[in-house]
């Protein structure tokens, strides 16, 4: 499985990766950015410069994941997206498994 997240800023993207991993959360995560986002909240348009972090994880691992995240985060409401893994080479999914296990 798939996670994403984004960061108001590169020092929380980075704080939230190394949490995940040192907790066995997950297994790698990539942190990305700066990456320039437009959206409506609360009824207005907002813009913001975030960081984006890509998590490698395990279904089982999900809630603990979304939880970790929740708990790092400094928005109200953080953007927390899974998506599975439909295919992948079999010794890197062993691996993911492995980290988180």
């Amino acid at each position: 499985m798939q996670v994403l997240t984004t960061a108001a800023s590169e020092a929380e993207a980075e704080a939230i990766a190394a949490a995940l991993v040192e907790r066995r959360l997950a297994a790698c995560v990539q942190v990305s950015g700066p990456i320039r986002s437009r959206y409506r909240w609360r009824g207005e348009l907002e813009r913001a410069e975030e960081w984006q972090c890509l998590i490698k994880t395990t279904a089982a691992r999900y809630p603990e994941v979304e939880a970790a995240i929740r708990e790092l985060h400094s928005y109200e409401e953080p953007e927390i997206v899974a998506t599975p893994i439909v295919r992948g080479s079999p010794g890197y999914l062993a691996w993911v498994a492995e980290s988180v296990a």
